[in-house]
């Protein structure tokens, strides 16, 4: 059973740290899912800020891969976004990771949030540690390194995210939907069992509740996708198009990716239908405590069982 009982001042220190995956979640839905129909607008408008946002990674591609993929040729591709908080002389945590695995041959997006607890080999470090520290120590090229070797599958793309002007962004898109599965409060915000319609505000305090989930962070991380979900829906539907240049403006100093504004733009047009068939798929293990700190374990074979569905999923061997 996971562990959810900290102290006060620990969940306070950690709550300043963390803005959830809100502006992750606008900004892939923005960037890959919006219509196609929009490229000119794209170009005459927020090409800067996607130019703003490149930042290539020191390889051109995994090394699981044979060779780079081509989102030209509608190949299936792996995406992690990362939710981070960078304060001054300090690069922080990606305390909130998902991986989106895309395939617009088949119309579909199998998409699971990494627990950041998950105990792993820290590539580059030389030792097992809670996936999250991988950020920590070695910025974006170590995490995308760590989450390769722990389900041994290529990282193709991926889209870090500085949380701010988060409520902004989401009013801006007109709020998000959800299906509240139980009723709770959360710092002064009330959130009644059934379907809510969130704006920005309630949607950052809906992502954020953990310590009075049942299921821990892992209930935390299943309402995360379902705003995910949602969102990258609506990015992907006529009434947003309006708001584009607005959204992308406000995200260009806080979204970094190695995804070019021409692979954005086709993957707006050959990879939107995927937004319509999201497939969630939860990462199983146990959580332990190792010399007094808390780690979640994943065995081996659940390992695998990730492996053989994300290639599935990407049509790898």
């Amino acid at each position: 059973m996971i562990n959810t009982e900290k102290s006060r001042t620990e969940r306070v220190k950690k709550q300043k740290r963390k803005r959830w995956l809100q502006i992750v979640i606008i900004a892939l839905g923005v960037l890959l899912f919006a219509s196609g129909g929009y490229a000119y607008y794209l170009y005459s408008s927020v090409e800067s800020a996607a130019k703003k946002m490149y930042t290539p990674l020191k390889k051109e591609k995994s090394d699981l891969r044979d060779e780079k993929v081509s989102v030209d040729k509608k190949q299936p591709v792996s995406i992690l976004i990362m939710g981070v908080d960078e304060r001054e002389n300090d690069r922080g945590r990606s305390d909130s990771m998902v991986l989106l695995n895309v395939n617009p041959r088949n119309n579909s997006i199998l998409m699971m949030s990494i627990p950041r607890d998950s105990r792993t080999e820290i590539v580059g470090k030389g030792k097992e540690d809670k996936i999250n520290h991988a950020y920590a120590f070695g910025g974006v090229e170590m995490t995308i390194n760590t989450v390769e070797k722990f389900l041994n599958i290529p990282i193709d793309y991926y889209v870090e995210i500085n949380m701010e002007g988060f409520a902004q962004i989401v009013d801006t898109l007109g709020g998000v939907d959800v299906t509240n599965k139980f009723s709770f409060n959360y710092e002064g915000y009330s959130f009644p069992k059934g379907d809510l319609h969130l704006n920005g505000v309630k949607a950052l305090k809906y992502s954020r509740m953990r310590y009075d989930d049942p299921r821990g962070d892992f209930g935390r991380a299943e309402r995360q996708r379902q705003v995910l979900k949602a969102v990258i829906q609506k990015a992907a539907t006529p009434a947003v198009l309006t708001k584009l240049g607005e959204i992308l403006d406000s995200l260009g100093n806080n979204v970094k990716t190695n995804l070019t504004f021409e692979e954005m733009q086709t993957m707006s047009t050959t990879y939107r239908q995927a937004a319509q068939n999201i497939k969630q798929e939860e990462i199983k293990g146990r959580g332990t405590k190792i010399n007094g700190v808390y780690y979640y374990i994943v065995p081996q074979e659940e390992r695998n069982r990730l492996n053989t569905l994300i290639k599935q999923q990407l049509e790898l061997k």
